[in-house]
C-alpha cells in the first residue's frame, strides 16, 4: 500500500502495553462500547465511519509529509502517511485506528499527538492538540466522551 511501509522488525512487547493507558494532557476519550453492542451492521458501519473520519482529521491535522508510527500489538511497527493512504485505491490499512481486537497506537514522531484504540475498555484516547481539534469534534457528537484532560 501506497499509505504504508514497514517500521522495523520490531514488535511490541507483552508488557509494553498497558491495560490502560494513562491519557496525557490533554487527550479526549472516546466510549466506543456503543459501537461495540450494536447489532453487525451497524457495528461494521460504525467501524468505517470512525476509521473514515480518523483519516479525514489525520489529514487536517497532519501535512502531507508527516509519518506516523503505528503500534499493533505484537506485530510489526509500521509508517504511516495520512495524506497517502486517502489518495490510494486501496481503501484498506493494515491497521485500522478503531479497536477491533488489537491495542492500536497511532503516534507522531515526536510522540506529542495521536491516538491509542483500547479493544477490551472498548475506548480510543485522541491526544494532542492537533489531532484533539480536528477528531474530537467529528466523533463526540455521536459516541459518548468517556474522559477528557484539559489542557
Amino acid at each position: 500500500m501506497a499509505g504504508w511501509s514497514s517500521g522495523g522488525h520490531r514488535t511490541c512487547c507483552a508488557g509494553c502495553c498497558p491495560r490502560r493507558l494513562n491519557e496525557p494532557t490533554p487527550s479526549v476519550t472516546i466510549d466506543l462500547a456503543p459501537i461495540f453492542t450494536s447489532e453487525p451492521a451497524q457495528f461494521a458501519a460504525a467501524e468505517d465511519a470512525v476509521n473514515a473520519l480518523g483519516l479525514l482529521a489525520m489529514t487536517r491535522a497532519f501535512t502531507a509529509s508527516q509519518r506516523l508510527l503505528v503500534l499493533d500489538w505484537q506485530h510489526p511497527c509500521w509508517w504511516f502517511w495520512p495524506h497517502r493512504q486517502a489518495l490510494d485505491d486501496d481503501p484498506r490499512w493494515p491497521v485500522e485506528i478503531f479497536p477491533n481486537g488489537d491495542y492500536y497506537v497511532f503516534l507522531s514522531e515526536d510522540m506529542t499527538t495521536g491516538t491509542f484504540g483500547h479493544p477490551w475498555e472498548q475506548t480510543l484516547c485522541i491526544f494532542g492538540d492537533p489531532l484533539i481539534s480536528t477528531l474530537s469534534p467529528l466523533l463526540t457528537s455521536w459516541p459518548p466522551v468517556k474522559r477528557a484532560r484539559s489542557f
